[in-house]
């Protein structure tokens, strides 16, 4: 069965940090993609982050994110990891880790999902 179960996620103040992990069970070592995702109130999900688990250097980010979020991978714990600096109240959502096989930021190419992690920012 496949799972995958985020954590990390809490209120907390502009200018802050927050540190969200993705344990993935039950998956093949083909499906060696792991992506973030986030959706707020009343909007899309929307890409965040994506990395590959057989290479360090395939990580790509959406541009609103770049320079203060960072995907890691600790792979003998099956976890991925987003670091989230500087927060600010736009990146109040719900974030999501998905897994697959191809290296895509197109959310419909996956078919694995987490229930999500809550981030809130207070101002």
């Amino acid at each position: 069965q496949v799972q995958l179960v985020e954590s990390g996620g809490g209120l907390v103040q502009t200018g802050g940090s927050l540190r969200l992990s993705c344990v993935v069970s039950g998956l093949t070592a083909e499906s060696s993609v792991r992506a973030w995702f986030r959706q707020a109130p009343g909007k899309e999900r929307e890409f965040v982050a994506i990395g590959s688990l057989v290479n360090s250097e395939w990580t790509t980010y959406a541009d609103s994110v770049k320079d203060r979020f960072t995907l890691s991978r600790d792979n003998p714990k099956n976890t991925v990891y987003l670091q989230m600096n500087r927060l600010d109240p736009e990146h109040t959502a719900l974030y999501y880790c998905t897994a697959g096989a191809k290296y895509s930021i197109l959310k419909r190419l996956y078919n694995h999902w987490g229930q999500g992690t809550q981030v809130t920012l207070s101002s």
